[in-house]
This record gives structure tokens, C-alpha cells and sequence, in this order.
């Protein structure tokens, strides 16, 4: 989807995951490029990875950093990724952002330890 892999661009992305009742819960996020999609990492016990898990459906839109919308949303599934899928997105998450990237990625590791994160992709 076209849009999906304009959105891998954006510093950052509005990713909206639904409660069972169907209440949307929004968080913006780093994002990177993955094939046609999306990725992006997170605590492996947030609230987003449960509903994940619960359901699928996400929407994701360009936005500030303080979670501003600046695009539509646009209709998209999410999965957890595995190992494979983790190496790339972190490698990737590195390079798009630079030190700050880097750093990100080894604070967490060291804080969390290798299962600490998951990472997420977004098709």
C-alpha cells in the first residue's frame, strides 16, 4: 500500500490500536520502512503489544511528537515480529535515526535485556 510506505518516511506516526470494547487508544511512535509496510519496537508488555495480540486492526497516520495528526489515517494490520524481523527493524530503526537511534536501542536492551522489546510490522 502506497501509503503505508509513504508514512515509513515520517519521524513520527499516530498508531491506533482498539480495546475489546472498540475504544481507540493512539500513540505516536518511531517508524521505520519495512518492505511494504511498516515497523516500529516497543516494550514487549505494553498496553498497544496487548492489543495487538487481542486484535489485528490498527490505523496509523503521519503525526507530531506530541501525537498531532498531521495526515489521514489509514487502515492497516499489525503482527509481532520475530527474531529475524527484530534485527531488521532495530538495524533500521539505527540508521533512521541516527545516534538517538542507537542509543535507544542500547539503553533498552540494557534496561529490558534481549526480551525486554518486540518489534511490530504493519502492512
Amino acid at each position: 500500500m502506497a501509503g503505508l510506505e509513504q508514512l515509513g518516511s515520517e519521524k513520527y506516526v499516530l498508531l491506533t490500536t482498539f480495546r475489546k470494547d472498540g475504544r481507540a487508544v493512539a500513540t505516536p511512535l518511531w517508524v521505520v520502512p519495512d518492505g511494504a509496510g511498516l515497523g516500529f519496537w516497543t516494550v514487549a508488555g505494553s498496553g498497544k503489544i496487548k492489543r495487538i495480540r487481542n486484535s489485528g486492526r490498527v490505523t496509523v497516520a503521519a503525526c507530531d511528537m506530541r501525537g498531532n495528526p498531521s495526515g489521514e489515517p489509514i487502515e492497516a494490520s499489525a503482527r509481532i515480529g520475530d527474531t529475524a524481523d527484530f534485527q531488521r527493524v532495530a538495524g533500521t530503526l539505527k540508521k533512521k535515526y541516527g545516534l538517538m537511534g542507537r542509543l535507544t536501542v542500547l539503553g533498552s536492551r540494557l534496561r529490558r535485556g534481549a526480551d525486554g522489546t518486540v518489534v511490530v510490522l504493519v502492512s
